[in-house]
């Protein structure tokens, strides 16, 4: 059995994964996870280019792993990617980590900012689920959907209007589908982190007044770690969570526990 690093059990071989967004972040390393645990791979990235790292490393891990490009707020390149990935092996996850996010005083952000927000991460997430199921119906099989929401899909937080009111809708979506799609097999749920120690949000974390006030808002006092939300992406992708549906899985140290 494949075994992530962290001591997670998970074992997906014969398994195959699509990842949205998989250029590079929280959704490159869950691309990764999946492939330490024996499934082949298809990274989705509005640039091969992007993922083109992602796919080496997978591939001198000795698993499989191939590229697709879609922009998924584009409903026909994502179709266009999930039949691609189709023709490489039968799909049975999907781990839409592609999003955005655009902060600022509501009053100041434009509506532009705002629609591309929701489009990135709302709008992208149903088009990337709607081709994905089609393609899961068609060989009349069983499958996954692990969809990325926040905290803030929860609650609220000043100057992310846009990106609380997308990740609400993402939980909204996820519930919906989860219902619609248990008597043909595929279960969808969703994991909603906290803020995590990543490149992007590291110089947010130099202003001292808002990292204060973070770590105030979280229970356990600490920063979340990429590994963390990986982790949680992997349970709900595996047998071990094969009677799960419709969850919104939080990875938020208790922020929303208040």
């Amino acid at each position: 059995m494949a075994m992530f690093p962290d001591g997670l059990g998970v074992d997906l071989r014969g398994q195959h994964a699509v990842v949205t967004g998989a250029g590079g972040g929280i959704a490159s390393a869950c691309a990764v996870a999946l492939a330490r645990a024996g499934a082949g791979l298809t990274l989705v990235a509005r640039s091969s280019a992007k993922a083109e790292g992602v796919r080496r490393e997978i591939v001198s891990l000795g698993g499989q792993a191939w590229l697709a490009e879609a922009d998924v707020r584009d409903a026909d390149q994502v179709a266009t990617a999930m039949s691609s990935a189709a023709g490489h092996a039968p799909l049975s996850i999907l781990v839409n980590g592609a999003g955005l996010n655009r902060t600022g005083p509501t009053i100041d952000q434009s509506p532009e900012d705002f629609r591309l927000v929701v489009d990135a991460n709302l709008t992208g997430t149903y088009h990337a689920c709607r081709a994905f199921a089609a393609e899961v119906l068609h060989r009349k099989g069983s499958a996954a959907i692990v969809n990325m929401s926040s905290q803030m899909g929860r609650v609220g937080y000043p100057g992310r209007a846009a990106y609380c009111a997308s990740k609400h809708a993402v939980n909204g979506l996820t519930k919906a589908l989860a219902v619609e799609w248990a008597p043909v097999g595929i279960r969808v749920n969703a994991v909603a982190p906290t803020f995590i120690d990543t490149p992007l949000t590291k110089p947010m974390f130099e202003d001292e007044a808002f990292r204060e006030d973070v770590l105030r808002r979280i229970p356990m006092g600490r920063i979340g770690t990429v590994d963390e939300v990986v982790a949680a992406v992997l349970f709900l992708a595996s047998p071990a969570a094969s009677l799960i549906t419709g969850e919104i899985l939080g990875v938020d140290g208790g922020w929303t526990a208040w």
